[in-house]
């Protein structure tokens, strides 16, 4: 089950593509880096799915897209900077 600080690969049906994010807490979040935060859209949609999961995260209220969860790994955070307001 997707987790705070767990590595995820996503399957981007649309664009044909595997991506991998960590998802992270809202200080921790930097897109760049591909750490994702709970509280984004990506986020939202793909906390508490499992391997195998079909989701669907929505941009906005005209555009969202699907993917699949590949692969769930635990990681730390002991690396991870807390982004500076």
């Amino acid at each position: 089950e997707v987790g705070i600080n767990n590595t995820v690969t996503l399957y981007i049906e649309e664009d044909d593509v595997e991506e991998t994010y960590k998802l992270v807490t809202t200080v921790r979040g930097n897109s760049i880096e591909g750490r994702i935060s709970i509280d984004s859209p990506l986020g939202k949609a793909i906390l508490g799915k499992k391997v195998g999961e079909r989701v669907h995260i929505k941009v906005s209220d005209s555009y969202g897209y699907d993917a699949v969860i590949r692969k769930v790994e635990n990681t730390d955070d002991s690396q991870d900077e807390i982004r500076k307001f």
